[in-house]
């Protein structure tokens, strides 16, 4: 099944384009690693997909309610008087689920103590945010999106500013959620060890050229030009 399909896609700001006649499909179980150098095109296509910015050219179709779109923005420095707790965070993901109610109900307060558990973080949730380490804080942004959706993530390189250790365990929940949960994840990542670009898919930002198509063949790609 076909979520979004990104049909000969050109972006950018005013009038210099980052992004040129880029086509591709986000399929249902997808778990598409997009990577490439800092100003390449890769954020600037999130926010195409995000619906922040308009496409010059092309078009990207959508077979899913963008509401089912769930963000894990890049983790920021938190001041360290932000007094906002855990569970606070994680109930924000659920803002879209409340209509025209100004209060936070038990469902909504269910779905982020699941969000929380699922990463096995139910332990934190009356706990500062602004108290937690780089990895904890990066499972309560990544819980919180989970609050948003169980469909499709987008996540903004969740491994920054993490160590050696905490980025492995964090690559491991990424995996497990789209194997076991069934969720489909397109990752932007800087990480360019061969064994961080996971996933079924990538797309590849290389110079003045993209690439798109499968892991496998871009892993065999890479061994050729070595």
């Amino acid at each position: 099944m076909n979520l979004i399909n990104v049909n000969h896609l050109t972006l950018g700001y005013e009038h210099q384009k980052v992004i040129k006649d880029l086509s591709f499909t986000v399929e249902k179980g997808d778990f598409i690693t997009i990577i490439g150098a800092n100003g390449s095109g890769k954020s600037t296509l999130v926010k195409g997909l995000l619906g922040l910015i308009k496409p010059m050219q092309g078009d990207i179709q959508y077979h899913i309610d963008t509401k089912q779109i769930g963000y894990m923005p890049q983790e920021t420095k938190i001041d360290a008087t932000f007094p906002a707790s855990v569970e606070e965070i994680v109930l924000s993901g659920t803002l879209n689920r409340l209509g025209h109610r100004p209060f936070y109900g038990k469902k909504e307060r269910k779905l982020a103590d699941d969000s929380l558990a699922l990463l096995d973080i139910l332990d934190l949730k009356k706990k500062s945010f602004a108290d937690l380490s780089g990895g904890q804080r990066q499972k309560v942004l990544l819980s919180r999106a989970l609050s948003a959706t169980r469909e499709l993530l987008i996540l903004d390189e969740p491994s920054n500013n993490l160590d050696f250790s905490s980025r492995e365990e964090f690559y491991k929940i990424i995996h497990r959620l789209n194997k076991e949960e069934g969720i489909t994840i397109l990752m932007i990542t800087h990480d360019l060890d061969m064994h961080a670009i996971a996933g079924n898919k990538i797309i590849a930002f290389e110079d003045q050229e993209i690439f798109v198509g499968k892991i496998e063949d871009y892993r065999r790609k890479m061994h050729e030009s070595l």
